[in-house]
């Protein structure tokens, strides 16, 4: 086995308790990792005054080439960018891959759901080109719109500007057939907007047609994006891959989380040609900081996606089979997994969820 030094982003909030137990869970599982501790996101910017992602944490990522973070703040409406937008764009972190997997004792809706979102990262809504309300750019491009005779835009209209490429639309698509492929999927599904927005999402279903003919080993077909929710809550077992522009899979990737249990068990990954960073895809929770209620499963499950990307794939498999173990048995779990199943056992706190893990791996 060998030793890995990994950047590790604790985050914001929960971050830093999720972060410790993860830490504590992957060590009793025996990997043999170094890790490289990095700040990011509102409470760096409190403290330093400067940037929410720092540039010292942008080389360390760099310089590691894998990292793992916890949760990090985003104010609504105001505030500072995202970080995790910004960062995705620094280092090229294009593809967001969230696999969503039925836990026996975890509350879900279904008991054997098998599916994995495959969200591109770079464009769409998310490229942050925007034009505030009244101000001169957004008035400038109101006209533009007018005497193009592309449409009429209200004068007191904020904008943002959706930019879907062939080459971000082909190379997610092509991720998502490989990843079927050497993941043994056979299904990968599109999901859009098409029949409205027929120069953006028309143009990813274009690319995602044209891949799929190089893959004729798997079955494709796409989704109106407002049908693929329909379909997908009432039966998500007619999925296995599905491949997503920006907005969808954001909105998406939750909603099939709610499938399984909920954001606390949901494990996600931002990979690119030369860097990955896994995360905890749920919110940093400032309400429950610090009181150790906060239920770590979602960075535990992202850092066994991290070692299967290391290679450590027996490491990685210890530490789902111990996850499932400590569900099934149902003893010790976190109090929005309580909630879920509406049990009325006692809640364990994320201290007390963890030790429950390490001694899954120790026996």
């Amino acid at each position: 086995m060998a030793k890995h030094t990994i950047t590790l982003i604790p985050g914001d909030g929960i971050g830093i308790e999720t972060s410790a137990a993860m830490q504590r869970v992957v060590e009793a599982a025996g990997a043999d990792i170094e890790w490289e501790v990095a700040e990011a996101g509102a409470a760096v910017m409190e403290k330093t005054g400067g940037s929410p992602l720092p540039e010292s944490t942008i080389e360390a990522v760099k310089r590691n080439k894998v990292a793992i973070k916890g949760p990090i703040t985003t104010p609504v409406g105001t505030g500072f960018r995202s970080v995790n937008v910004a960062r995705r764009k620094s280092l090229d972190l294009y593809v967001n891959l969230r696999p969503v997997l039925s836990i026996p004792g975890a509350g879900g809706r279904y008991e054997d759901v098998d599916l994995v979102i495959v969200r591109e990262n770079s464009e769409d809504l998310y490229a942050g080109i925007e034009f505030e309300e009244g101000s001169p750019d957004a008035l400038a491009l109101i006209d533009f719109v007018a005497e193009k005779g592309a449409g009429t835009i209200r004068k007191d209209s904020g904008i943002s500007i959706k930019p879907i490429s062939e080459t971000a639309s082909r190379a997610i698509v092509e991720y998502a057939f490989n990843y079927a492929e050497k993941q043994g999927y056979k299904k990968v599904t599109a999901a859009h907007k098409a029949n409205i927005m027929k120069h953006s999402d028309g143009l990813f279903l274009r690319c995602a047609r044209e891949v799929a003919e190089e893959h004729p080993s798997i079955e494709f077909n796409d989704n109106i994006i407002d049908a693929f929710c329909m379909n997908i809550v009432m039966d998500p077992s007619q999925f296995e891959v599905i491949v997503f522009p920006n907005l969808y899979g954001d909105i998406a990737s939750d909603l099939c989380a709610g499938l399984v249990g909920g954001l606390g068990i949901a494990p996600g990954a931002n990979i690119g040609p030369e860097y990955a960073i896994f995360e905890a895809v749920h919110g940093s929770a400032p309400d429950i900081a610090g009181k150790d209620i906060c239920n770590p499963t979602a960075e535990v499950l992202s850092a066994a996606m991290m070692l299967d990307h290391l290679g450590e794939f027996e490491i990685a498999q210890r530490i789902r089979d111990a996850v499932r173990a400590v569900y099934a048995e149902g003893k010790v779990l976190t109090a929005d997994i309580r909630k879920a199943t509406g049990s009325d056992a006692p809640a364990a706190t994320c201290t007390e969820f963890t030790d429950a893990l390490v001694a899954q791996l120790e026996r």
